[in-house]
């Protein structure tokens, strides 16, 4: 029975030596550990989004500079500044980045690190954030021009932007 279980187990998880990774897994580990240290790949990424970086900032939005190697981090208090911290300009904008264009970010700000105080009350976060990443090997430039579309599309269109209040939270 144990043997079976084994022989199904290589069909479906890899051989049990892996620790439970799939060898298709460990291939794009080894594969992103080949580009990780590959110098021209990481010129051309880390370019790739200088340029993206560059390009909002030419345009106005309030773009976080040097670019990182990694993502773009839009200045969600300073794209919004009529939106209220305790409004969530950070969550805000990622909404509208969505909407406007299937942009999918994440919110670096005060839904993700807000405080309640002691005394009852509420602390923002320090800064208001929205980060777009982009994973390696999944998007082309022609992507990354879109993106830049859509963020300058709801740029010109921040006034008439609103916040948003949490109506219901888990304890946790």
């Amino acid at each position: 029975l144990a043997e079976r279980a084994r022989r199904l187990l290589i069909l479906t998880e890899g051989f049990p030596t892996y620790g439970g990774m799939a060898g298709r897994d460990l291939e794009a580990v080894a594969q992103g550990l080949t580009e990780v240290l590959d110098e021209s790949y990481l010129a051309y990424r880390t370019g790739t989004l200088r340029w993206m970086t560059d390009s909002l900032h030419a345009l106005g939005v309030p773009v976080y500079r040097p670019a990182a190697g990694h993502a773009v981090y839009l200045d969600a208090h300073s794209f919004l500044p009529h939106v209220p911290r305790p409004e969530y300009p950070g969550q805000a904008l990622a909404c509208a980045l969505y909407l406007e264009g299937g942009i999918r970010s994440v919110e670096v700000g005060s839904v993700m690190f807000g405080r309640c105080t002691p005394d009852g009350g509420w602390k923002p976060a320090d800064l208001e954030l929205v980060r777009l990443a982009f994973p390696r090997r999944a998007y082309t430039q022609s992507h990354l021009a879109y993106v830049i579309d859509v963020v300058e599309q709801v740029y010109k269109a921040r006034e008439s932007l609103g916040g948003y209040r949490i109506t219901w939270e888990p304890p946790q």
